[in-house]
């Protein structure tokens, strides 16, 4: 049963691109935010949401959130009708679309031939982050989790290998061997933080505790290198502002521990610029 849900979504979400891509991007992300509104409380529990959000002190009152809520699920449909148009931002041809803030740290670090983690989480159309590392000339390699449907999880894994980053990996224990192999021939290490992980460990984020990836704490102390927060927002619905910021050097005697709470604090900084263009949906504290 579980295969006939997953083809039949992913039938509905494939024919929702091929619309998207033919109305063209303007109108295919300005669909999509309605669609995402429309669909979006459809499959997740609206009590998980407005509990994570006043649990993290998220809005001033119910009605407040409610807004919050709704902005969100636009925000992911037009993440959704965007995909199509990830080649065209790829190859600059979107370029105007994208402001980019920070850019000399990038200069930098492919100067001084560096390898660095950047962290980020999953804000607005997150592809572009990486994609904008990659075109930056850097060779990076992103961690990344398969999507629970089989069949659509194989058209994301050819748009982010294509259009995205070259070199994927996929989050777990092998995944964990291919980066260290990947860090150590010389590539950058591009990952999102905000992921419940259950290898993590547990470490305060908006004052609860919350399984959080150890992998950047892990390269600074074996490796005394250097941590690149990343953020991006969306600007007028269908543009966006990239935040590349000034490189975090973290002292190696720092624990584990110590080195991953920082970095969360680092993110809930983030979401708070824009409460609304991140995913609250996810059981981020079970």
């Amino acid at each position: 049963m579980k295969k006939i849900k997953y083809f039949l979504e992913f039938i509905f979400v494939y024919s929702l691109l091929f619309i998207f891509k033919v109305i063209g991007y303007r109108n295919a992300s300005n669909l999509g935010e309605k669609i995402g509104i429309l669909l979006g409380p459809l499959f997740r529990s609206k009590i998980k949401i407005i509990n994570n959000l006043k649990n993290s002190n998220i809005g001033n009152s119910d009605s407040d959130r409610e807004i919050l809520i709704r902005r969100m699920w636009g925000n992911y449909g037009r993440i959704l009708a965007e995909y199509p148009f990830l080649e065209k931002f790829k190859k600059k041809i979107f370029k105007k679309y994208i402001k980019i803030e920070g850019t000399e740290y990038l200069e930098e670090i492919k100067k001084n031939k560096q390898k660095v983690v950047f962290v980020s989480g999953h804000f607005n159309n997150f592809e572009l982050m990486a994609m904008h590392i990659e075109n930056s000339g850097l060779e990076v390699a992103a961690i990344y989790r398969p999507l629970n449907n089989i069949f659509l999880n194989t058209i994301m894994e050819n748009i982010r290998l294509n259009h995205i980053c070259k070199k994927q990996i996929k989050k777990g224990k092998a995944g964990t061997k291919e980066l260290l192999k990947l860090f150590k021939n010389g590539y950058s290490i591009a990952l999102m933080i905000d992921q419940r992980v259950s290898e993590g460990i547990k470490s305060n984020f908006f004052n609860r505790p919350a399984l959080t990836t150890t992998i950047p704490a892990q390269l600074v102390k074996k490796y005394n290198i250097q941590v690149v927060p990343i953020y991006i927002e969306r600007k007028d619905k269908i543009y966006f502002k990239m935040y590349i910021n000034k490189p975090i050097i973290f002292d190696k005697n720092k624990s584990l521990d110590e080195i991953t709470s920082d970095l969360n604090k680092n993110l809930e900084k983030m979401i708070l610029k824009n409460p609304d263009q991140w995913i609250w949906s996810h059981d981020r504290w079970k």
